[in-house]
């Protein structure tokens, strides 16, 4: 059995762990509230983008991109998006649980020829990828500088690297796989095709249902060509965005388990305590008692 002075120990251990713990809430959530505005700032131009996209796609004129061009996938690439830091609960292993799934659902619709090079973004799910061991499945880290944090200007130069990667031939499609962030105790898995660009694409969300009637200066064929990489890049940053607030909010969840359990383990720890001083204080009476019956 503990001594006194062994349960006000773990008590007060347990107690200094609810703190941290605590405040680590409160910084993962202020940092998820972050991500969350940036979210909501983003969300506009690329909806705007799109709206303008469809507008052009609806009128006479015939477009052209290389970026829209499907060829045969032989070779393709699933970017695939985690956390760099831990202390966040399950979230990297449902991420690379969803993985798992994803190649298992590519296989069947490509065949056992095609190659699918999946790139990590995060450290941790990086980790996980280079355990892979599949036959047809290959693993290439993202260029130096780019993970889950990554700013505005890495976005930018990764989101042309997948571009120029698919312009050249070394892939013929480009895949992504994210957590999408709804609110601090949903996010959803998300898998959406960047690469070739789809017409579909852009009537998603209502954007067929806004189209109005547009003068397009200096020509439909020029702004299509200049708005569709634009388009690319605020999917990227989008991802990243909703990448960085599902992370943040799945280590708020895991916080809070992780300080309510450190609040029951201390209320446990101090009814169990209690008893003992109790019982230590009942047996110096009864001894005090006896000694005064002698």
């Amino acid at each position: 059995m503990a001594t006194l002075r062994e349960l006000k120990g773990r008590i007060g251990s347990v107690a200094s762990s609810e703190k941290i713990t605590g405040a680590m809430k409160m910084i993962s959530s202020a940092k998820m509230h972050k991500a969350e505005s940036a979210l909501k700032q983003l969300r506009p131009f690329r909806d705007q983008i799109e709206t303008v996209i469809a507008n052009l796609l609806s009128s006479d004129a015939t477009f052209s991109s290389p970026l829209m061009v499907a060829r045969q996938v032989q070779k393709m690439a699933l970017v695939v998006w985690g956390s760099d830091d831990g202390l966040c609960g399950a979230y990297n292993v449902n991420v690379f649980k969803l993985l798992l799934s994803h190649l298992a659902e590519c296989r069947k619709q490509l065949g056992d020829e095609a190659v699918i090079t999946i790139v990590p973004v995060g450290a941790k799910i990086a980790k996980a990828a280079l355990k892979l061991k599949l036959p047809g499945v290959e693993v290439k880290l993202p260029p130096e500088g780019i993970d889950s944090k990554s700013g505005d200007t890495a976005v930018r130069d990764f989101t042309w690297n997948l571009r120029d990667s698919f312009l050249n031939g070394e892939f013929d499609k480009v895949d992504m796989l994210y957590m999408s962030f709804k609110s601090v105790s949903r996010q959803n898995a998300e898998f959406s095709q960047l690469l070739p660009v789809t017409e579909e694409a852009f009537a998603a969300d209502g954007n067929a249902s806004e189209l109005r009637p547009y003068i397009f200066e200096p020509s439909p064929e020029r702004i299509f060509t200049t708005i569709l990489p634009m388009y690319l890049l605020a999917v990227v940053q989008d991802v990243f965005t909703e990448n960085r607030a599902s992370e943040q909010a799945a280590r708020v969840m895991a916080m809070q388990s992780a300080n309510d359990n450190a609040k029951k383990l201390r209320e446990q720890l101090n009814l169990e305590f209690n008893k003992l001083r109790q019982q230590a204080i009942t047996t110096e009476l009864l001894d005090i008692l006896g000694g005064q019956v002698k």
